[in-house]
């Protein structure tokens, strides 16, 4: 058979089981061709094993990828190939070689290619077994064999043990004697792995199952935790995170330990343990969760595991996810795979269960159990809460809440035959919707018994564990069917960590933080304000329901509004207590985006918020809402600078709202500004106070602390001593994350753009600005700037270079474009690339009285406000303050702006240039992510063609 034709073979379709048969003909065929009467040259040898093994892996991914199998039929497809290129290889090591044939020898494959599946670049491990110490010649048998496999380009795991070394190693450590028990034959002396085998499954029965399992258990917990304990995190990894493959393999290797099934199929029959629902599940998730595996492997073009934002759309496309009605194709991939994850997370919580209990015997139920215990139709098996025969689950569905009650005030845990129950009676939950005694226990569980931080042993609030057993059971969608909309729900940006459902129980561990004051020192205010709220059940329905009507299209705020107004009736709230809850969803990003997005330091700003407020206890909780709701998306979103301004803008609204000094009295507030810094001024003689405070605008005054302006005063009077035309001071704030940059030069247009360049150049972000014209024409701009990582910029070296390159941007000196354009390569990814960021620009004259508001919203990149304050100073316009917020890849910048002679911009077509110029500066930032290449895919094709 000619070459051309050996290819054509390979690739003609064959009927799917006979394929791993006929490509190993094929391979024997192409060798013995290649004899002609003696031994196969050894390079000879490997080019027509490479050219095997590029056909074999193409005609699998041919056959994957044109819909002719699915993951786990092509993992299967592929392992039995390369079982018969194992085959083929020590058949031709012990006959076509200068070595001499060994008759003691076994080779097994362990790992994944035990268990009969591979994935594309998955490495191949193998055992070589010998019934004593390896000889010499076995040595040299294994040592062409790898060789040989290594030239071949694969990945390969290899151990060379005896039987006894194998027992040996395997009782001391579990991860061999894992392997070992994925072990499957493959070529050599068959008979010696069947001895094995016995001797192996003997010695595990001897030690017991019960070591095994825990040692499973731990190193799952020990995985969970570096990977992620949530199965619900945004960028999973589909073999190792929180129900993923490895948790079913975790599944599958304790029920081979203990009943010696041979395949994953087998987890079905275990004797009734799961029921034909749950079994289709299992199978479902498992060949959902290969078929992703497949698509990441091949598009990534190497042994890529986590599904990351550049990789899901193009993955969610080759699946056949589309746009259906509000929800990207993308979003309804992640979320088919979020539910399969949760899935396997509750397959675990029904089988191992079991699968201990046919190991180890039913539980033992402890006769020390209490009556109350007995008469509320619970006791204690192995120190933990089970329902009593003949009132579970099935029989009072309201038991599923009273289990938690008893456990949170008894400080039990719950048996997993108790969570496997739970899993099994999910649906029953729909007959306590309307029950007055279970919103009541719901309630409860959820705002927990309130604390007294001052007595000890007073109950701490833990509302979120209960909910995340209720959610992951799937009780919680099927008692409250809003619920249910939002479970495995992402949204595809890179600022939330956790789906929907994740992040909102963990917004509520935040205030249970905040209640147990674990919060004190970084959210010091709201940590404060909790013990003082009168609210409290509304504040934690609040919390629960904030995000609930996301991914319904529209304000999900106004929406969820509504949603709230049918809730609390329904768990037994008040009409009071209802209203404030829908209020709070209602307005629940109003903090965070006035502090973020607007000029505090504008009276109308606050008076607006107080008259939306009206309420000292609203703005309590909303305060309060606002830190848990930024805690909750991740550690990195909330930092000392967020809290700074939080805080100021509660301290200034609350102001307003207790009768006290109104916004709108700015003279008295600058002269109490200017008498502050004064009495700080000591050492100054009169004359120079006089001419300091002479020189600011009332906004500038209204801007500062006094000891910030003191510092601004002695940076003056020392930069006119010295008659230096630039001065640029530093001043790292570690309490608030953020350097303090202040530049004191003669002002000119473009001033603002220059600077924020420079900073972008010096690798530096902005998260916050203050330009001020003095009267004497000097600009005093203050920019507040925190590293990459989000925390203070303060390392002495990069803050000098940051001082030479401001020095150089305003001379001209530093091209900036260039020197953006080079940081933008390294720090632009295309992970980051795959989330579409669609520009946009609002302009708003009503939020301020003296200013026009331009909102610009795009990608976050290195000098991106280098270009847009550029597009404001050719517009012709005067920014008065900047204020930038990132969410993920998104910025949101807002600028406060006046035209040349200093009033609000009004005229509609002044307005739309305005517009079209910063639009203009966004589109470059849309730096299009550039073609997945398959390295990898392109290789295998080439060879498979010649």
């Amino acid at each position: 058979m000619d070459h051309h034709s050996t290819i054509k073979a390979m690739l003609t379709p064959i009927p799917l089981p006979r394929a791993p048969e006929a490509a190993a003909t094929l391979l024997s065929d192409t060798l013995a061709g290649l004899a002609e009467g003696g031994p196969v040259p050894r390079e000879a040898a490997v080019g027509a094993f490479r050219r095997h093994l590029a056909r074999i892996q193409s005609y699998v991914q041919h056959a994957f990828e044109h819909e002719q199998i699915t993951g786990l039929q092509a993992a299967r497809l592929l392992a039995a190939l390369v079982d018969g290129v194992i085959g083929a290889l020590f058949e031709h090591t012990t006959t076509n070689s200068d070595l001499e044939p060994v008759e003691n020898l076994s080779i097994a494959a362990t790992g994944g290619y035990g268990r009969g599946v591979l994935a594309p670049f998955s490495d191949i491990d193998l055992l070589f077994l010998t019934a004593e110490d390896p000889t010499p010649e076995t040595l040299r048998v294994v040592e062409y064999m790898l060789y040989f496999l290594w030239d071949l380009g694969l990945k390969v795991g290899h151990a060379t043990r005896s039987i006894s070394d194998c027992l040996t190693e395997g009782a001391k450590d579990t991860t061999i004697r894992t392997a070992l028990l994925d072990a499957r034959f493959l070529a050599g002396n068959e008979v010696l792995f069947g001895d094995f085998h016995r001797r192996f499954r003997a010695a595990c029965k001897e030690a017991g199952a019960a070591e095994y399992i825990a040692a499973k258990q731990a190193e799952r917990s020990v995985r969970h935790r570096r990977y992620g304990d949530s199965p619900f995190v945004v960028e999973p990894n589909v073999k190792e995170g929180r129900g993923g493959l490895r948790d079913l393999q975790t599944l599958y290797w304790i029920a081979r330990y203990v009943f010696d099934t041979q395949t994953m199929g087998e987890l079905a029959d275990l004797g009734g343990i799961l029921t034909q629902q749950e079994a289709r599940h299992g199978r479902r998730a498992w060949e959902f969760l290969w078929t992703v595996r497949f698509h990441l492997h091949y598009v990534a073009g190497r042994a890529e595991e986590r599904l990351t934002f550049d990789l899901q759309p193009v993955i969610g496309a080759r699946m056949g996810y589309t746009r259906h009605g509000r929800q990207d194709g993308v979003e309804r991939f992640m979320r088919h795979y979020f539910l399969t994850a949760r899935e396997i997370a509750r397959l675990t919580r029904i089988l191992e269960p079991a699968i201990l209990r046919s190991a180890l015997g039913p539980p033992a139920i402890e006769a020390e159990t209490d009556a109350a215990l007995l008469s509320a139709g619970f006791v204690l098996a192995e120190g933990k809460l089970l329902p009593i025969s003949g009132r579970d689950f099935d029989a009072e569905p309201i038991q599923m809440l009273r289990i938690l009650q008893i456990a949170r005030d008894r400080g039990l845990e719950l048996h997993p035959l108790a969570i496997r129950s739970f899993i099994q009676n999910e649906r029953r939950a729909v007959a306590l919707r309307g029950d007055p005694k279970a919103a009541a226990i719901f309630m409860d569980l959820l705002c927990g018994k309130e604390p007294d931080r001052h007595r000890p042993g007073s109950p701490h609030p833990d509302g979120a564990r209960w909910l995340g057993i209720l959610n992951e059971t799937g009780f919680f969608g099927r008692y409250l069917p809003d619920w249910a909309r939002i479970v495995g729900q992402m949204q595809f940006d890179t600022y939330h960590i956790f789906t929907v459902d994740e992040h909102t129980i963990e917004a509520v561990r935040v205030l249970n933080k905040l209640e147990r004051g674990e919060l004190a020192e970084i959210a010091p205010i709201a940590s404060e304000l909790i013990d003082h709220v009168q609210s409290r059940r509304a504040l934690y329905l609040a919390m629960l329901l904030h995000d609930i009507a996301k991914g319904r299209g529209g304000d999900h705020s106004e929406i969820g509004a509504e949603v709230a107004l049918e809730v609390g009736p329904a768990l037994g709230l008040t009409d009071e207590e209802t209203e404030t809850v829908s209020w709070l969803v209602l307005h629940h990003l109003l903090l965070s985006g006035t502090a973020f997005k607007r000029d505090i330091d504008d009276p109308k700003t606050i008076l607006d918020l107080a008259d939306t407020i009206q309420s000292p206890e609203r703005l309590r909780l909303l305060l309060i809402l606002t830190v848990a709701d930024m805690r909750a998306v991740s550690s990195k979103v909330w930092n000392g600078w967020k809290a700074t301004l939080l805080r100021e803008l509660y301290s200034r609204v609350a102001e307003v709202l207790a009768g006290g000094l109104a916004t709108a009295e700015r003279d008295v507030r600058v002269a109490r500004a200017k008498q502050a810094v004064a009495s700080l001024l000591s050492d100054w003689t009169d004359q120079e106070i006089e001419s300091y405070t002479s020189l600011g605008y009332a906004g500038y005054w209204l801007s500062f602390d006094p000891e910030t302006h003191a510092r601004h005063a002695r940076l003056i009077r020392d930069s006119e001593h010295r008659q230096s035309p630039l001065t640029v001071d530093t001043q790292p704030l570690p309490a608030r994350a953020v350097t303090e940059v202040t530049v004191y030069c003669a002002d000119h247009a473009g001033l603002f753009s220059q600077i924020s360049g420079a900073i972008a150049v010096a690798g530096a972000s902005i998260v916050d600005a203050r330009i001020h014209t003095m009267n004497n024409g000097m600009a005093l701009d203050t920019f507040w700037i925190q590293d990459t990582s989000g925390g203070t910029f303060d390392s002495p070296h990069r803050l000098a270079r940051l001082s030479v390159l401001i020095e150089q941007a305003l001379s001209g000196r530093l091209k900036l474009a260039t020197e953006i354009g080079r940081v933008s390569k390294v720090l632009l990814g295309r992970r980051m690339q795959a989330i579409h960021v669609p520009p946009r620009v609002v302009i708003d004259n009503h939020a301020s009285n003296t200013h026009t508001v331009l909102e610009v919203n795009g990608r976050d990149r290195p000098g991106l406000l280098h270009d847009v304050t550029a597009a404001i100073s050719e517009q012709g316009l005067q920014i008065a303050s900047a204020h930038v917020t990132t969410y993920g890849v998104r910025a949101v910048d807002v600028f406060y702006v006046k035209d040349i002679f200093g009033l609000k911009i009004e005229n509609e077509r002044k307005l739309g240039q305005i517009k079209e110029a910063l639009l203009q500066a966004l589109a470059s930032a849309e730096d299009p992510a550039s073609p997945v290449v398959l390295p990898a895919v392109r290789t295998l094709r080439k060879a498979a063609t010649g």
